[in-house]
């Protein structure tokens, strides 16, 4: 699996700054999302010329350095992108949790559990001190960030180390707070992107859902008001998505749910299943899964209980209590309580490897 010679010779791109930024010889970075990147997926990406990334909330450190090493295993010498959350741990509420057990127990009697069993707690880690040491003894040379940025101490580290910064914006305002904060690049992410909406700016829920921008209207417009690289991300799951995200002042794009459908990443097969099922009209932001809104296809419990509930408990506990109920449907050959994050452009996707659908989407994005 090496470099064809298209994606090693220097390319037509008309903005080259993102290829100059992160060394690399296609526009192409391949979306972190988080359970489903494999470091086998970053090196695909790597190795036919796009930035491949590790998606760490959910890794230990452990993980991490492990991870870390495949990819240099695999795809010497190329940049890695390594991807981090920036939230803070919500402070204990035990009412709104038992609120939220409540609101499950009909489905545990269903499936045969006991409601008052303790579930396991659910979360995701943000960037903190132990990771930013890890990111200064493993030296990734793209480090970025969702849900704004780390506090500046931790943010002068990384950006000691000669890591590129970059960290998602779904606003203008978001954009002009990550230039004005050191960003190298920002990623413009449009309301169509599956997984975690990167929002920080604001905590009201009903602006985090929304008041938000797509893609295609949000990317001229923060092209237009900074003055670093911009990465369209949102709704781009083949070539023409890439050349209009590039004409509209992109300078490269992150890809998301088109990798999904890859060998490489992992996914449990209910969640492959609703992906081939999914269209333009049947995903939807909820919170039900983490407690903060994300883009995946619907099932039984966001139709049920409403894809956007104030129940919920606060990002990201909120998956603990529906983890027993994923077990037991998943077991059974059923989505029905499982995050099947997609974007809205999904049934766009090349059915490719990971290592063959950045080489397609490049020179498709070349013909458009």
């Amino acid at each position: 699996m090496t470099p064809s010679p298209s994606a090693s010779s220097p390319a037509p791109w008309a903005d080259r700054r993102i290829l100059e930024l992160f060394g690399i010889q296609l526009p192409i970075l391949l979306g972190p999302m988080a359970g489903a990147g494999t470091p086998e997926l970053a090196i695909a990406v790597a190795r036919a010329g796009g930035l491949g990334a590790l998606p760490c909330a959910q890794y230990t450190a452990e993980q991490l350095v492990a991870a870390v090493a495949a990819f240099r295993a695999g795809a010497p010498g190329l940049p890695l992108n390594v991807n981090f959350f920036c939230h803070v741990p919500p402070a204990r509420d035990p009412v709104r949790a038992l609120r939220w057990r409540s609101r499950l127990a009909p489905y545990y009697v269903e499936l045969g559990l006991d409601p008052e069993e303790t579930p396991p707690a659910g979360g995701r880690t943000p960037f903190d001190a132990t990771f930013c040491t890890l990111v200064e003894e493993l030296r990734p040379e793209v480090v970025s960030f969702h849900f704004g940025l780390p506090e500046a101490a931790l943010l002068a580290r990384v950006k000691a180390t000669g890591a590129k910064v970059i960290s998602s914006a779904t606003t203008v305002a978001e954009a002009r707070w990550l230039e004005a904060r050191g960003c190298d690049a920002i990623i413009a992410m449009g309301l169509e992107a599956g997984g975690h909406r990167g929002v920080f700016l604001t905590q009201d829920p009903s602006e985090q859902t929304t008041s938000q921008v797509g893609t295609f209207a949000l990317v001229p417009q923060v092209a237009d008001a900074v003055a670093i690289p911009v990465i369209a991300a949102g709704g781009v799951a083949d070539g023409r998505g890439v050349r209009a995200a590039l004409t509209l002042g992109a300078s490269a794009v992150q890809v998301g749910t088109a990798y999904l459908f890859t060998p490489e990443a992992k996914i449990p097969a209910v969640h492959r299943a609703a992906l081939e099922e999914a269209r333009d009209d049947n995903t939807a932001l909820t919170n039900l899964f983490t407690g903060r809104p994300a883009r995946g296809v619907l099932n039984r419990v966001m139709r049920e209980v409403g894809p956007l509930s104030p129940d919920a408990p606060a990002f990201p506990t909120a998956g603990g209590a529906l983890a027993p109920l994923r077990a037991k449907a998943e077991a059974q050959g059923k989505g029905d309580f499982t995050n099947l994050w997609s974007g809205q452009a999904a049934r766009l996707a090349p059915r490719l490897p990971a290592y063959e659908l950045t080489l397609k989407l490049a020179a498709d994005a070349r013909q458009a």
